[in-house]
């Protein structure tokens, strides 16, 4: 795909993101409803999708970096907006977002405000992961919301009931493990006794 000057928009700009590193701010209040930025990048089938989307996880386990953009359009097409130029890539997730990703009839995903955003404020959205590989997307949004990792509302009362049975878990094995403790201890004990 060919180089490009990097995507603008007349009510957001780049800064540095305590989120992420860089994010996207508003330069003046937006209000809801507004088309932000367009998210840019190349349209790929849903097999090179696949391809781009299984080299960036394998990257990721080598290098533990690797950020995804990769968008679903339809159940043919995905858009790769893994490129500089691409600057709405930049808007961070957020468990209590203040934009979406609409996708109109010619298959553009424009970043639109959900409710007004006031000037300064980080631009973000709910990238809508799936809950299979939750743990692999932690969260840092910060928000009053967040459920610790990148993931589809949808996905949140399941993963409610999965953290709940992983602690409950946990807490039996940690148990069973001071009960041998004791066990083990007692018995030390009345050796030497």
């Amino acid at each position: 795909m060919e180089e490009r000057s990097p995507t603008t928009s007349d009510w957001a700009e780049v800064r540095g993101s305590e989120v992420h590193g860089r994010g996207m701010f508003a330069v003046k209040d937006i209000p809801e409803g507004e088309y932000i930025i367009e998210y840019l990048g190349e349209r790929i089938d849903k097999e090179e999708s696949d391809r781009r989307g299984n080299a960036l996880y394998d990257e990721s386990q080598e290098t533990g970096g690797a950020q995804v953009y990769l968008f679903t359009l339809d159940e043919n097409w995905d858009l790769d907006g893994n490129f500089d130029w691409n600057t709405a890539r930049l808007v961070n997730h957020s468990c209590e977002p203040n934009c979406e990703a609409q996708i109109d009839d010619e298959l553009r995903i424009w970043l639109t405000a959900i409710r007004d955003i006031e000037r300064g404020e980080e631009l973000s959205f709910n990238y809508g992961f799936g809950i299979e590989d939750y743990e692999r997307h932690p969260c840092l949004c910060g928000s009053r919301k967040c459920v610790g990792y990148i993931l589809s509302e949808d996905f949140w009362p399941e993963l409610r009931r999965t953290i709940k049975k992983k602690k409950a878990k946990e807490e039996r094995k940690a148990a069973k493990e001071r009960a041998r403790q004791r066990k083990k201890d007692k018995k030390k004990k009345n050796k030497f006794s």
